[in-house]
């Protein structure tokens, strides 16, 4: 039982559920206390001892109900069902008294013919068995249609399969036929060969329970799937969205990417949010020490090591909101927005033909309801970087000091506009850095009335930033930078 216990355990950390090894110590030796025959009380101990929110209380709940699916893994529910079972029991013995009791006249008639058919059963199973002695095990099970015996065979055959480590749902076909293998699939496609050859009304049988027996071996691996792949799919689906171009993104992946995103964040704010400690390492600040130890006469019974005070982050990011960089912008808004503890400051500002400071629409409302505003007031327009940069200087060039961090978003396409590099070259004088975001490849750079190649020198950093992965390593880069 207690290995049964582990895979459990293992089944439900796949199921998102966080258990330490001393949760699960103290899952077995409540389970242990409780007893294994009560499905409720069970189940009720194992949500009390490792179920830390309701979130996780749910999950654990679905997982414990798929995983013990079958009755012969566990006992009865509980006392309650096992009352109702001998009520019913009760009420089926009242019935089978009084028909008794109805039957009795006739019983006496009909009592030679039911020897009879007895001794004619007896004789036919007297027959039968030592033909079914010369068949395999697992055809002998089939044909006498002994569930627990096969319940038990498909179990230890997944054990020995090692199920439980089945990864993907790409593996169901491979895992299914080495279950049937392990049971003995090939003696029983011997057995039909022979039985076939021989006219045996069995073979049909057993081709029959052959059918049935793939069904349930299925059902077990795609049990299995939803049990042991959760965490091995998750990861593999977010691998591929983080590769994926975010302005090709299908609808229906465009929340898990976001939910995706957030997750990414958390964690950059988590590693940058916390103040690194330089107290007793680095360089040994001479002057200090000295100043510090002068009541010793010098000793340096105190030692003072050098420190370098380390700044948040401050952004002003101008993004790029027409049609073709929309999506792009919206992700990286979720990013530099969920550092909320990492980032000291972040003004927005949002154009297309001309340039509107959003930061209050972004601070107000969540991002995808911001993105939605912000796109109806300005968005979807035709890309003019010209006057975008125009009206930025003219009315929020203060913004930028030589602390701040600028990034701009978009792909540099100016509509054969006048870009105005200039401006950019003064905001680069003024900005602590200046960071393009491109969400276009590199290759197209320059190519039709892309100015980017012109746009670049005042850059302290240009890079593609089309995937999600792109975007996490920039923003990661970002926040290091302030940290060296």
């Amino acid at each position: 039982m207690d290995a049964l216990l582990l895979k459990f355990f293992r089944a439900a950390r796949g199921a998102g559920v966080r258990i330490s090894p001393a949760e699960s110590l103290d899952a077995v030796n409540a389970v242990a206390a409780v007893g294994y025959g009560s499905r409720q009380r069970m189940r009720d101990a194992m949500l009390l001892t490792i179920a830390k929110t309701e979130e996780e209380k749910k999950s654990l709940a679905e997982c414990f109900d798929l995983f013990f699916h079958h009755d012969d893994q566990l006992g009865a529910d509980d006392e309650a069902q096992d009352e109702q079972e001998s009520s019913e029991d009760q009420q089926q013995n009242d019935q089978a008294e009084g028909q008794g009791q109805a039957e009795g006249q006739g019983q006496n008639q009909s009592q030679g013919q039911g020897r009879g058919q007895d001794q004619a059963q007896d004789e036919a199973q007297r027959t039968s068995a030592p033909q079914n002695q010369d068949l395999g095990s697992l055809a002998q099970m089939l044909l006498s249609n002994d569930r627990s015996a096969l319940a038990q065979a498909m179990n230890a055959a997944a054990d020995a399969v090692n199920l439980s480590e089945i990864q993907f749902f790409t593996q169901r076909g491979i895992y299914s036929n080495r279950i049937l293998q392990q049971m003995g699939a090939a003696r029983l496609q011997r057995d039909i060969a022979t039985l076939t050859a021989a006219s045996d009304q069995r073979a049909q049988r057993l081709m029959n329970a052959r059918e049935a027996l793939r069904d349930a071996v299925r059902e077990m691996v795609n049990r299995a799937i939803l049990l042991y792949t959760r965490e091995g799919t998750e990861n593999l689906r977010n691998e591929i969205l983080r590769n994926t171009a975010l302005n090709n993104l299908e609808r229906r992946d465009v929340e898990r990417t976001r939910t995706l995103v957030r997750t990414i964040a958390r964690r950059l704010r988590d590693r940058y949010s916390k103040p690194r400690k330089r107290k007793n390492r680095g360089r040994l600040d001479t002057r200090k020490t000295i100043r510090r130890n002068a009541s010793w006469g010098g000793i340096p019974f105190i030692t003072v090591w050098k420190q370098k005070k380390i700044d948040k982050p401050r952004i002003v990011a101008l993004c790029d909101v027409s049609g073709s960089v929309a999506r792009v912008v919206e992700f990286l808004l979720l990013f530099l927005y969920s550092l909320n503890e990492a980032v000291q400051d972040i003004r927005t500002f949002a154009f297309a033909g001309n340039l509107i400071e959003v930061s209050e629409k972004l601070n107000e409302n969540h991002i995808e309801d911001a993105m939605k505003e912000i796109l109806k007031e300005i968005g979807f327009g035709s890309s003019d970087y010209g006057q975008s940069l125009v009206d930025f200087e003219e009315n929020f060039i203060d913004s930028v000091t030589n602390r701040t961090t600028v990034i701009i978003l978009g792909d540099g396409r100016t509509n054969n506009l006048d870009p105005r590099t200039d401006i950019l070259r003064r905001i680069s004088e003024r900005a602590k850095r200046v960071i393009w975001l491109n969400p276009e490849a590199r290759y197209s750079w320059g190519v039709g009335d892309s100015e980017m190649p012109r746009y670049e020198p005042y850059c302290t950093l240009a890079r593609p930033c089309g995937t999600v992965m792109q975007l996490e390593r920039v923003v990661s880069d970002i926040m290091a930078m302030d940290r060296h």
